[in-house]
């Protein structure tokens, strides 16, 4: 028995020992010994004897399940309690009789099979859960079927907590338990996660493979979040450093209990291994410290591709052209796809026709109508050593024998050739086992056309045998050749050709379905479509995660010598012992905070205004803050004195919010008198005065010597700064590079972490998205009842949010501009920072709120100001938190960890 001979997304409940008994009654009866397994859609029973097969009962076809005897002609031959349950059905699947592994025999007809259970007083409890199971098998709809089984898995491990038995130390603290499923190629094991001050721990519902399993943290070496059915509830831990496959990985039912458990984890690793961005091991890469196999191994794990989900299993690349000559020669650039195109694109004539079709097309188009990784594919190459995958994901059958991975030269033809065939390959290509290549199960995989039986796969005449294949192919993915082109490849994979007008221009459109963010299940109300929706994209393959949006680097090759794979990963180590251990460290705080601002506290708090606070800013080294307000002041307040220094006027208007310029000598204040002001704080005097608006300009940002400029004159302008050469001597000078036109006054703007892209929300409750690269306008949401409050994109940059006077709170997706998700509070949320998933806001009554947006809750009301909070600031590391309010007040937060 294994859990593949359950189907796609179905559970394994429970076993009871039973006797299958032929012949109930007759003379010829006699019993088999065995386990009867409960699934959620079957009733499999196991032989103790391998000769005997698996019977494999569906449940929807059962037409009558209970206890033997209970009614019918066969009432005679009761005792006084029956053991034994009786299910009357109509098809029954016969599998790996003799313990071979083959295709499913299937056997149709009215027929009844009796189990009697080793325990009697187990009967009714078990043809209970069946008739269960079996009510939710005949739902009509897919969604249907799904909601109910979901309901009565969620109800079991309610019933059931972690055995605190299991652990290996009766001095081991318990830090957190929940409940989570073990993932494995094609099948998930429910059960329940634990985790202590020394150990992980997975204890199966149904005890199997094993009662539990555990992992010293010790041992840890990697850890990474994971899209699991496109959600983000995986975590995946792995021991070792450059290991193809994971120790675990876990799939959780609520995001926040993946991310406690990533973070406990993560915290524990104090060498801080716990993830190393593309970023890092690209200069590593770069430098010849890592391998090109180890680079795209790395590369593949960051996004989000594992060998326990065939749907997102690692790409690698095809690197050779030439499967037909004797001798393999590396040094002819002619021996080598060309790495700069999908395989799609590699024939011309195919490109041309697949172009024309794609010119006709109505939108979403797409040039190929197959992806280059997918479930079916990655097993096309494993069945030889995972025929039990293929015919889980099949229903019991192998492929057709002339569809199977016969011959490599065949392959490969058929990608450059074939209408829909536009796969890469697998990391086994460039690894070490041969066994992929090998039918040394002796598996009988069909007869092809020409007579001669599908055995083992053919290789190129270059290649004396399979080991010798591989070792050829790994020369070739280590080659100069391949290390001067390797970077176009991974353009095309996980770089900036995967989207957009680069996937255009690289001729690399697939379905938009494949790509992540392509589709979001959230929004689909019909449980029926959500199910045939994940179906879809699981069976049809994932685009990688994106993790370069720039053109990728070249590898600096003159000096890349062939390193082994140990001696070059310990180099590395050796040769950067803290290189990116700042950025890590930002990364490690903003994370720490963000899972603790439940438990922020007011620490200090002073009143410097006689109106609401505005704006507030602090330099870099947090001792100065500066601060605007309605009554037409700019103060600067020193933190370590906690006493105000300068109090500045520019005319008698309010001002609106304020920054200060990269250097910390100048800050910007915008103001309802339509100017903008430039204060030298080394000076103590307005330096110049930007008259750019004809109202009131309502919020300004700066980046990169550019200004942002919003104004009730319904306009956002933006301005090229060229700032002065000495502080207080020279004015800037400014030019008006673009103005981006409302239909009504703009009264809050934000920019995106790389200020590419420019969020502004008007007095009619609409948010608009602008790129700013063309100065266009992209999307236009009208998304709330009443004036926008405050807006700001995710850090990925992929979402906005933006609260108005209606209390809402919005996520809007960037790319399709689609509203997709809506939260309500019973106040308007003045001002706010967020995370992407957290939200920090200040409300018209005072309170701070701290908003879940995936569980969709508000989890946290902190008491501060007396009236509204009105602006927010927090530090890059988000550890210092300050906020003005209308009760002129400005209040310093501290975190609690």
């Amino acid at each position: 028995f294994s859990l593949l001979l359950l189907n796609l997304e179905e559970y394994y409940f429970e076993q009871h020992r039973a006797n299958h008994i032929l012949h109930k009654g007759s003379h010829h009866e006699r019993k088999i010994r065995g386990s009867l397994k409960i699934c959620s859609k079957s009733a499999i029973f196991e032989p103790d004897a391998i000769s005997q097969p698996i019977i494999k009962i569906p449940l929807r076809d059962c037409i009558k399940i209970g206890k033997h005897g209970e009614n019918g002609a066969n009432r005679h031959f009761t005792k006084a309690k029956s053991g034994s349950i009786s299910l009357i059905f109509s098809q029954v699947y016969f599998i790996k009789e003799h313990n071979v592994v083959a295709p499913y025999k299937i056997e149709r007809g009215k027929m009844e099979y009796v189990f009697e259970l080793d325990v009697p007083g187990k009967v009714e409890d078990v043809v209970e859960t069946l008739l269960q199971l079996h009510r939710a098998s005949c739902l009509d709809k897919l969604g249907d079927q799904t909601a109910m089984i979901t309901a009565i898995l969620q109800s079991r491990l309610a019933r059931t907590s972690f055995d605190k038995n299991r652990f290996q130390n009766i001095s081991e603290k318990l830090h957190m338990e929940c409940k989570a499923e073990m993932v494995t190629p094609l099948v998930t094991n429910p059960g329940h996660v634990c985790i202590t001050d020394t150990n992980l721990y997975f204890q199966p519902l149904n005890g199997y493979p094993k009662p539990v399993v555990q992992i010293t943290l010790q041992d840890v070496r990697r850890i990474y979040k994971r899209r699991h059915g496109l959600m983000p509830l995986g975590l995946e831990v792995f021991c070792t450093e450059d290991d193809l496959c994971s120790d675990i990985y876990l799939k959780f039912y609520e995001p926040q209990d993946r991310d406690d458990l990533y973070f406990y984890i993560a915290t524990y690793l104090e060498h801080h291994v716990a993830e190393h961005t593309a970023e890092s091991y690209m200069l590593q890469w770069q430098r010849g410290h890592l391998s090109n196999y180890q680079y795209l191994l790395h590369l593949n794990n960051l996004a989000d591709r594992s060998c326990n989900d065939l749907s997102q299993y690692p790409v690698f690349p095809w690197i050779i052209h030439d499967y037909s000559s004797s001798e393999l020669d590396l040094s002819n650039p002619g021996t080598f796809r060309d790495l700069s195109k999908p395989v799609g694109a590699l024939n011309k004539e195919r490109l041309e026709r697949l172009l024309t079709r794609y010119q006709e097309m109505p939108e979403p188009k797409f040039m190929y109508g197959s992806h280059y990784s997918s479930p079916g594919y990655v097993l096309f190459y494993l069945v030889r050593i995972a025929p039990e995958y293929m015919l889980c994901l099949q229903n019991g059958r192998f492929d057709n024998a002339d569809r199977m991975f016969n011959s490599i030269a065949e392959t490969w033809k058929n990608c450059l050739d074939g209408a829909t065939d536009f796969k890469e390959l697998i990391p086994e290509f460039y690894g070490d086992d041969v066994s992929f290549l090998v039918n040394s199960l002796k598996l009988d995989l069909g007869k092809r056309q020409g007579g001669q039986m599908v055995d083992d796969v053919e290789l190129p005449p270059w290649a004396s045998s399979p080991e010798d294949f591989l070792q050829k192919s790994k020369d070739a993915l280590e080659s100069n050749y391949v290390s001067e082109h390797l970077h176009e490849w991974i353009d095309l994979i996980f770089g900036y050709k995967q989207k957009g007008s680069g996937a255009v221009g690289a001729h690399n459109v697939f379905h938009p379905l494949t790509y992540e963010g392509g589709v979001d299940l959230n929004s689909i109300q019909d449980p029926d479509e959500k199910v045939a929706m994940l179906t879809q994209i699981l069976e049809f393959g994932q685009t990688p995660k994106q993790l370069f949006v720039t053109p990728h680097p070249r590898r600096i090759t003159p000096k890349f010598k062939s390193l082994s794979q140990t001696s070059s990963y310990n180099a590395s180590m050796a040769d950067s012992p803290g290189e990116e251990s700042f950025e890590d460290l930002t990364e490690e705080s903003k994370t720490l905070a963000w899972n603790n601002i439940t438990k922020l506290q007011l620490h200090e708090h002073y009143k410097i205004h006689k109106e609401a606070v505005t704006g507030i800013t602090v330099s870099r080294n947090g001792s100065s803050v500066f601060t605007t307000s309605q009554d037409s002041t700019l103060k600067m307040f020193s933190k370590e004195s906690k006493m105000l220094q300068r109090s500045i006027s520019f005319s008698n208007m309010a001002l609106s919010s304020c920054l200060l310029l990269p250097g910390d000598a100048t800050v910007i204040t915008s103001s309802w008198d339509n100017n903008v002001y430039f204060y030298s704080i080394a000076f103590g005097r307005r330096q110049d005065t930007l008259m750019g608006h004809d109202d009131a300009v309502s919020k300004i940002c700066w980046h990169d010597n550019r200004l942002y400029s919003a104004s009730w004159d319904s306009t956002v302008k933006v301005w090229s700064g060229v700032p002065a050469e000495m502080p207080g001597t020279k004015r800037h000078h400014f030019d008006l590079l673009a103005e981006l036109e409302h239909d009504v006054s703009v009264d809050t703007i934000s920019l995106n972490p790389a200020s590419t892209l420019l969020v502004s929300g008007t007095k009619e409750g609409t948010v608009n998205i602008w790129d700013l690269t063309t100065a266009t306008l992209m999307h236009q949401i009208p998304c709330h009842s009443g004036i926008v409050c405050d807006t700001a994109f995710s850090p990925d940059s992929r979402h906005v949010l933006s609260t108005g006077a209606d209390g809402c709170l919005n996520v809007i997706d960037v790319q399709t501009g689609m509203l997709i998700s809506s939260m309500t509070s019973d106040e308007p949320q003045r001002c706010f920072v967020w995370d992407g998933n957290s939200v920090l806001s200040g409300s018209q009554s005072g309170e701070l709120l701290v908003w879940d947006l995936l569980g969709a809750k508000i989890s946290e009301r902190i008491q501060g100001h007396t009236g509204a909070v009105t602006c927010i600031w927090m530090n890059e590391q988000c550890s210092s938190i300050i906020t003005g309010g209308e009760d002129r007040q400005i209040i310093f937060w501290k975190l609690q960890y």
